[in-house]
């Protein structure tokens, strides 16, 4: 990190001990942590008061995915360093994180340093995606082309319905109608070859998704 520079973080995770690294890393690289929140509609609220330079989301908040963040981020024009991370590598999340315009993808459990060199990375114009991409730029599997043919609506629908809610619910949160949540969650089925929910659990198990 450039020490000439002065960059602001806020960090969005609901683990106060991850939080607490977080914050030491960001620190102890001279960027000043302004902000903290377990959730991420405390989160979202941040960046409209604090307008910070680099934000740390976790995937796995409460009610509202990490990734959601980032793409609600984006829509109000923030043009922010946003760096996701997680607690387990997943090719779903990477790939939707770039998707919605994060910077970086990065597994808890890869060295924690990696988030300063994708903070790095980011501030030279690039991306750090550096455990899942290779998996599809080049070399995907079949499980692995089925997961990126899903659209970002498909992929939303496919990790509510992993998380046991109903078609109902699904609908409230997604401000859809229960026929177009219907509508989705046949297209992911097919396109991932699924006859069923029972079929989806074997599959996301066993590309350890969710």
């Amino acid at each position: 990190m450039n020490e000439n520079n002065d960059f602001s973080a806020v960090i969005i995770d609901d683990h106060p001990m991850a939080r607490m690294a977080i914050k030491i890393l960001l620190e102890s690289n001279n960027i000043n942590v302004l902000a903290e929140a377990e959730t991420g509609k405390t989160g979202l609220k941040l960046f409209d008061t604090l307008k910070p330079d680099i934000a740390v989301i976790d995937v796995d908040l409460p009610l509202q995915n990490g990734i959601d963040i980032v793409e609600e981020i984006r829509k109000n024009d923030n043009h922010c360093i946003v760096i996701v991370i997680s607690s387990e590598p997943s090719f779903t999340n990477s790939k939707r994180s770039a998707d919605v315009g994060a910077h970086a993808f990065i597994p808890k459990n890869k060295e924690m340093k990696n988030i300063i060199s994708a903070i790095n990375a980011a501030i030279n114009g690039f991306t750090y995606f550096p455990i899942t991409f290779n998996k599809f730029i080049g070399s995907s599997s079949s499980e692995q082309e089925k997961l990126a043919s899903l659209s970002n609506q498909e992929v939303k629908v496919m990790n509510y319905l992993l998380k046991g809610y109903d078609i109902t619910f699904i609908a409230d949160e997604m401000y859809l109608s229960k026929t177009t949540v219907h509508t989705y969650k046949s297209r992911l089925l097919a396109k991932l070859g699924c006859s069923n929910l029972v079929e989806l659990y074997a599959f996301s198990k066993a590309n350890e998704i969710g």
